[in-house]
């Protein structure tokens, strides 16, 4: 991560997971992708996959850029890992290459994946055998347009017997509207899908319809204090709206006979910023 408290915290986790069991001849070889393309946020473990498929492609271990020495921070001699400090062969060998990738996400939510590459020779697989048949899903802003939408697919169907029921489902999900009032046909097959249809459009009860109300939760931001911090900042958003200003006066009240600092201070830059 690049970080004086990340760094050891992921260094001593790889050593402790994978370096235990290695020989001096065959280090776990560590990488960063944020040295080639820079702080990614949200895409760094997709970021952290792409390289490591096209490494495998290339056979060729990449180096980590701009690292003059490794961190002190982090207790090397606890096991067999080392930085790639530069590009380094990966041949294929009798045994599979295998690459952990991890990314770091806000607030300690890690994740780390193991990829390995592919066989050789593939064995040929079946296909797969097809699973249950996709809803009709269907969306109004009241029961009484719900039942006229069903209606109206129900006619449409009629005069197009043609349809794929995937298509129809395909449709339905992907091009339409995603209204309050919702309906959902269900059926293994079209006679099964035409009766759920029916009911809808008539109000009655089926083991082929679910319905009900969509409902949405409240949106809440999280500030996150990863170094973003500025002087003055939120004082715009108090002055500007009424609703900020009194949630922020509901935290100083809980939190300020908590801290040494009272939190409005920090914010306008009477105290330091850089203290986590």
């Amino acid at each position: 991560t690049g970080t004086r408290l990340g760094d050891p915290i992921e260094a001593q986790a790889l050593l402790a997971t994978y370096g235990r069991v290695r020989g001096d001849d065959n280090p776990l070889w560590l990488g960063s992708v944020k040295s080639n393309i820079g702080h990614t946020q949200a895409a760094a473990g997709v970021a952290g996959v792409i390289k490591m498929v096209l490494a495998m492609r290339a056979g060729v271990m990449p180096a980590t850029l701009h690292v003059d020495r490794p961190t002190p921070e982090v207790d090397w001699s606890a096991g067999t890992v080392q930085l790639l400090t530069r590009a380094r062969p990966w041949p294929r060998l009798d045994r599979p290459r295998r690459t952990g990738v991890s990314s770091f996400g806000i607030s300690g939510t890690n994740a780390h994946v193991i990829l390995e590459e592919a066989p050789r020779n593939p064995a040929v697989t079946r296909q797969p055998e097809p699973g249950p048949p996709a809803p009709w899903l269907l969306s109004a802003k009241s029961e009484t347009a719900l039942r006229a939408q069903a209606s109206r697919l129900l006619a449409w169907l009629a005069d197009h017997p043609e349809a794929d029921d995937a298509d129809v489902a395909a449709a339905l999900a992907g091009a339409r509207a995603q209204l309050d009032r919702r309906g959902a046909v269900l059926g293994a097959d079209r006679a099964g899908r035409l009766a759920g249809l029916t009911a809808m459009a008539a109000g009655s009860a089926s083991p082929h319809v679910v319905s009900g109300a969509a409902t949405t939760g409240e949106t809440a931001f999280l500030f996150t204090g990863q170094g973003a911090q500025r002087v003055g900042m939120g004082a715009g958003l108090t002055a500007a709206f009424p609703v900020f200003a009194a949630a922020l006066d509901e935290v100083c009240a809980q939190f300020d006979p908590l801290l040494e600092v009272p939190l409005r201070e920090v914010m306008s830059g009477a105290a330091e910023l850089d203290r986590t």
